[in-house]
């Protein structure tokens, strides 16, 4: 036995996931179509998750063939977020390192959450926003917390009329989730409401800021997503990659990395100081708990 073997939550290493394919991947006319796949959950991310999508666009980026790569949510919900309480979470599970981060199993209290979501949060977001061939979101019903961050990695976001955004954690004391884009895709007083209310955005005000670039309805959610990466399909492979540069260095020139490196670590205190003061990194409060605290809000 080594010293993470000693530190690892015995429950949580023999922990049974609902399914073995929590994404699903397929390639139709050079396009890749990655699905998260834990619709009962409304596909919460867990480490399970985080990684296969990892593998999801590795895949789609080393297969020469695919000119585009969609990503999107099986069920009703395009992602309600980081798993913070189903059968299948897998926090204190160990998982390979990729990033050039060391492991998280073995490091005690907040060092643990900071070294689990600089690799599965932060790190993988900047690598999948990165990759060299243009992405779309296709997002239906919640993309909330977590889910912003998948959907805001992609290159074009297409919504459905039912569709909404939110990130409620300042309820738990937290200044927004990890790969902190909030005030880039939102100008910075509706950033401020959006974080410090923790309300539900609907896709028709997200599209008047620039967050989203189509509304459509669900029936024809598939379909406008296909048109549009087909078109993408049929521009220059090179060209598709330098736009995809040069915009991104846009953001950089204003300073998204910076600003998503301090608030990681404001995040981080946020945790350690829940941890101190509450009964866990999440102020006390856990997946029922905020699901009824939003809906409450939302008056459903």
């Amino acid at each position: 036995m080594n010293d993470a073997d000693a530190l690892v939550d015995p429950k949580q290493v023999d922990i049974v996931y609902e399914t073995d394919e929590p994404v699903t991947y397929e390639v139709v006319d050079r396009v890749a179509w990655i699905m998260m796949n834990r619709p009962g959950f409304n596909n919460a991310q867990n480490g399970q998750m985080t990684y296969a999508l990892d593998d999801a666009f590795t895949r789609a980026t080393n297969d020469d063939d695919v000119r585009c790569i969609v990503l999107g949510g099986n069920g009703k919900h395009f992602s309600a977020g980081h798993d913070i309480g189903t059968p299948g979470r897998d926090l204190h599970r160990p998982f390979e390192n990729r990033l050039m981060v060391p492991g998280h199993v073995n490091k005690p209290a907040a060092e643990l959450l900071y070294t689990r979501e600089k690799e599965q949060y932060v790190g993988m977001c900047r690598r999948w926003r990165d990759v060299a061939k243009p992405t779309i979101a296709m997002v239906q019903g919640a993309c909330v917390a977590g889910g912003l961050m998948l959907a805001w990695v992609c290159d074009l976001i297409v919504a459905t009329d039912d569709a909404f955004f939110q990130d409620p954690v300042n309820r738990m004391g937290i200044p927004g989730v990890e790969y902190f884009a909030h005030a880039y895709e939102l100008p910075p007083r509706v950033a401020k409401e959006f974080l410090l209310l923790g309300e539900r955005m609907t896709a028709q005000r997200a599209e008047q800021f620039g967050m989203v670039n189509r509304i459509v309805s669900r029936d024809q959610l598939r379909e406008t997503v296909a048109g549009m990466a087909a078109k993408l399909v049929a521009q220059p492979r090179l060209g598709n990659w330098l736009t995809k540069q040069a915009i991104n260095h846009v953001e950089e020139l204003m300073g998204k990395r910076n600003a998503m490196e301090a608030q990681y670590h404001m995040h981080h205190f946020a945790h350690a100081q829940n941890d101190l003061t509450s009964t866990n990194s999440l102020g006390g409060l856990d997946a029922k708990s905020m699901a009824s605290a939003n809906k409450r809000q939302a008056g459903d």
